[in-house]
């Protein structure tokens, strides 16, 4: 018997993935959690249907959105990812020497758990002595901790459920406000293909707070069409100005200092949602 696991992506897209197995299944406080063994992309952890992450192609992923916003900054010490509670985001932010404290705000406990359990290539960082985990809304956090961070990383889940908050005017505002001086956050912003409107509706937002503001690609197999979206915004730091010798020597799969620079060339129709 062939086993199947489809993500509507949109009432008209699906992706589909031949499943080994099912290896766990939770109904959390929040979400429908699930981790299947695929022929493709190895463990896939999905939340209500939808992939959030796999252990074949998690690092085009996790490594955008961390080390732009990392190698920005002119000395990332203090970190506060929102969500991202699989630990991708937090293994690639320790790789940075300048890191002192990393706290991850993911509100749902049962996504550390499984990932710790059953993906540990990608949560490896979560038992990293510089990690502090709250369980806590992420709005919440930032309101409770101004000026308290150099980085902010916004890992979260697409803007239903718990998420929704995490893509409005307010809570960019709390962002700037937990942010310290020459402070950075960064978001995953969709996809330009699939989901225009959304994203015409958080690069204002974005503008609206941050004196700085860009938007670069990258390319995530699993997510809806491939092609998807990070918006960064600065207090004053230009990601399209950092010097050669600024770029940390890393260990990565896909991001490299040249394509933190193409990144933000974006093609006219991209250009276009931002008008």
């Amino acid at each position: 018997m062939d086993l199947w696991f489809t993500e509507k992506q949109t009432p008209e897209l699906a992706i589909s993935c031949s499943v080994k197995s099912t290896v766990f299944r939770e109904k959390t406080k929040y979400q429908d959690l699930a981790v299947f063994d695929t022929y493709q992309y190895g463990r896939l952890l999905a939340l209500d249907g939808v992939i959030m992450t796999t252990e074949a192609d998690e690092f085009f992923y996790h490594e955008m959105i961390t080390h732009v916003a990392m190698n920005t900054h002119p000395r990332p010490e203090q970190v506060l990812v929102i969500g991202g509670g699989d630990g991708g985001s937090v293994r690639e932010v320790l790789k940075h020497p300048t890191v002192k404290r990393v706290v991850l705000a993911e509100i749902d406990e049962g996504v550390i758990n499984a990932s710790r359990q059953y993906l540990p290539t990608i949560s490896a960082g979560l038992s990293d002595q510089r990690v502090r985990i709250e369980i806590t809304d992420g709005i919440v956090y930032v309101r409770e901790h101004p000026n308290e961070f150099d980085v902010i990383i916004v890992d979260s889940t697409d803007p239903v459920g718990p998420a929704v908050g995490l893509f409005a005017h307010e809570f960019y505002q709390g962002v700037f406000r937990a942010l310290r001086t020459d402070g950075i956050m960064v978001a995953q912003t969709e996809s330009p293909v699939v989901n225009k409107e959304m994203i015409k509706k958080i690069w204002g937002n974005l503008k609206g707070v941050f004196p700085v503001t860009r938007m670069y690609l990258g390319i995530v197999p699993t997510y809806p069409t491939g092609l998807w979206s990070y918006t960064l915004g600065s207090k004053g730091p230009n990601p399209l100005a950092v010097q050669a010798e600024k770029f940390v020597p890393l260990e990565t799969q896909y991001y490299t200092p040249d394509l933190h620079r193409s990144a933000f060339i974006l093609p006219p129709f991209v250009q276009e949602l931002l008008r």
